[in-house]
């Protein structure tokens, strides 16, 4: 595609002229320049420019057809452009149309949303925004890792950060310079439904990993920018569910909550997204003290904070604390909203254009956000560029990159079990496995990449296999491939099998042929909402199933293959080795099996505690009072497995003392 200049238009000749004179530098200019730069843009900008600049809209709303409808395939539509972008000047978009494209389709549809941002008065570029959580995630065919958790689970901050770093140049690659990650929520109740978009249960592991992400995707060959999500609590709500109420003192909230957005600030993030909950009975989203107090004041935050999801009309709509949408927007934005993630009207810059003009909002409050709007779009080159995506025949070669996806997977594998009670010589570990016999493999996931990769893959809910990555193995493939299609005996099995089904795996199974049963246990993706739960007991029918495996004679190893812990504590006694591969991407099938073969010696440690019982939810950092029993001891923290958990192969024998 051609080059578009964005400097387009009567009032960018003045701009350009300003560029002009700043030398052009963008990145790793001195801060005077682009400060400079800044205030000569922001000095040409009328009020409903301004308004435009902190709007951020999905892609639905400048294609064909209508949104979350688009006709396929998805293509751009020129009088929505001309409206949304010329008319009402918005200034950021975001996602894509419900599923992945590929490179081509990405260049073509920014490409074409950057020429047609060249033609507003300002000619400013469009921000575009991606939710690329574990890889390049709405890119057909890219490298996709292990999601967070199981990324917390190598416990790895500089495999971490190649990982990222390798993300970012596909993303950067596709056209997109602002990547939605990492979530730094802090995981403590395993019914949260994002519980697997976290890092884990510990603030200090959680800002580890966090500060390495951060880093990879912006200060790597091919720099995005990074968003912190979700600023504060959200991973704490009473109830479990998604986007309910969260009470957390504020000491709870200092000592657990925000170091990991601490760490992260201070390496230097360049935007957050904001908790869509509430807190203490205060929506995040119009709270002062959270977003202006704490965030820019004490932590010294001087990038751009975004909402989340429609989160200023969900003040009136959901929260119920604002009269009306106009009512809502003049709280968040005095609060410390930059940017409103809209993402299907066209009200949002009318009205706020109109709050400003009445003093409702001050035009100095709109100039701070517009201000780190366009000095994130001067980092990330937009003004010298356009906005224009690169060519196509710089596209990394996927051979190049995909190796340190493929390490996580390997190292977030935890072996949390290996005894082998019920294998033939009783108390030898049973893994890795060894021998010629014939290994049974059912399970609801063992036939799934779906379950490998979770959500926010190839679709929001990431359960679509027509965008799976083509020539990736699920977990039996894996073990046809890694032991042989002759040892491999599959019986495939969904999520809802019932006992006629497990009648039919074990009626013929005999325990003197079949060396063991590798059952592959866990859930199907899901994200936000969705997910969920009212317990996270583990389905009866995959415990049923492992209880007539057991029954039959047949040693067996449980491969959970999801992203929160479900408990378990009825059949974990049955198993004789216990493998957690949380969701490990494209890479983790191969992962699983040679883990399980013996190809590599296991290293995954658990990030979070694995509880024994349901409503059991206490972690690692407990206070001492939360370990007395009903009995008066000390016993009361008796978790299945704790924080820290894992296995190796590897035998270690102390040195006698002298």
């Amino acid at each position: 595609m051609k080059h578009i200049p964005w400097f387009y238009g009567s009032t960018s000749l003045a701009i350009a002229l300003a560029l002009t004179a700043c030398n052009a530098p963008t990145q790793q200019a001195p801060a005077s320049s682009k400060e400079a730069f800044v205030d000569s843009v922001l000095a040409t900008m009328s009020i409903e420019d301004k308004a435009g600049e902190m709007t951020q809209l999905t892609l639905d709303m400048v294609c064909v057809g209508a949104p979350y409808a688009l006709e396929e395939p998805h293509r751009l539509d020129t009088a929505k452009l001309q409206q949304v972008l010329v008319d009402l000047k918005v200034g950021s978009i975001l996602n894509c149309g419900g599923h992945a494209y590929g490179p081509e389709q990405w260049h073509g549809l920014i490409g074409g949303i950057q020429e047609a941002a060249a033609k507003k008065s300002t000619g400013i570029p469009v921000l575009y925004g991606i939710d690329a959580i574990h890889g390049a995630t709405y890119t057909s065919g890219s490298v996709l890792g292990p999601q967070q958790i199981g990324l917390a689970a190598t416990w790895d901050t500089a495999l971490v950060r190649k990982f990222a770093e390798n993300a970012a140049m596909e993303v950067t690659a596709s056209g997109i310079p602002w990547n939605f990650s990492p979530v730094l929520d802090v995981a403590r109740d395993a019914r949260w439904p994002r519980f697997w978009e976290t890092f884990g249960e510990a603030p200090k592991l959680v800002s580890d990993m966090g500060v390495a992400m951060v880093k990879g995707y912006q200060e790597g060959p091919a720099p995005i920018a990074a968003t912190l999500k979700h600023y504060v609590g959200y991973s704490r709500p009473l109830t479990g569910k998604d986007r309910t109420p969260a009470w957390i003192p504020e000491r709870q909230l200092r000592q657990i909550f925000i170091p990991p957005f601490a760490a992260a600030i201070d390496a230097g993030a360049a935007s957050i997204m904001v908790n869509s909950g509430e807190i203490n009975g205060i929506p995040v989203h119009v709270d002062h003290h959270i977003l202006t107090d704490i965030l820019r004041d004490e932590l010294g935050f001087e990038g751009m904070v975004v909402t989340d999801w429609e989160d200023i009309k969900y003040l009136f709509s959901r929260h119920m604390v604002a009269a009306d949408y106009k009512d809502a927007i003049d709280m968040a934005i005095n609060a410390g909203i930059d940017m409103s993630m809209v993402p299907t009207d066209l009200e949002f810059p009318v009205l706020l254009a109109e709050l400003v003009r009445e003093g409702r909002v001050t035009e100095a409050r709109m100039d701070e956000s517009v201000r780190r709007i366009l000095a994130m779009k001067y980092d990330l080159g937009l003004f010298e560029s356009g906005g224009v995506p690169p060519s196509l025949a710089d596209y990394p070669e996927k051979s190049t990159i995909e190796g340190a996806a493929a390490r996580a997977a390997l190292e977030s594998i935890t072996v949390l079990k290996n005894e082998g009670k019920h294998a033939v010589n009783a108390g030898d570990p049973i893994l890795p496995i060894g021998g010629a016999g014939r290994i049974l493999v059912t399970g609801p996931t063992a036939n799934s990449l779906n379950a490998l990769n979770g959500g926010w893959t190839g679709t929001w809910q990431g359960t679509d296999t027509k965008y799976n990555t083509p020539g990736r193995p699920t977990a039996v493939e894996a073990m046809q491939e890694v032991f042989g299609e002759d040892r491999i005996s599959f019986a495939e099995v969904g999520m809802d099998f019932t006992d006629a089904d497990i009648a039919d795996i074990t009626r013929n199974l005999n325990p003197f042929t079949t060396q063991c049963a590798v059952v592959f246990l866990g859930e199907m993706p899901y994200t936000e909402g969705v997910g969920s739960v009212e317990d996270i007991e583990l389905f009866d029918n995959q415990q049923n199933l492992v209880k007539a495996l057991h029954k039959r004679g047949v040693p067996v190893i449980g491969v959970y293959a999801g992203g929160r812990p479900r408990t378990l504590a009825n059949i974990e006694p049955l198993l004789d080795a216990f493998v957690m591969a949380y969701l490990p991407g494209d890479y983790g099938a191969r992962a699983i099996a040679d883990v399980l073969i013996g190809e590599f010696n296991p290293s995954g440690r658990l990030p979070f505690t694995w509880p024994r019982h349901a409503s059991a939810h206490l972690t690692h950092d407990r206070k001492h009072t939360e370990n007395v029993h009903s009995d008066f001891s000390l016993n009361a923290f008796n978790p299945l497995y704790t924080f820290g958990s894992g296995l190796s192969y590897s035998t270690v024998v102390p040195t006698p003392l002298p």
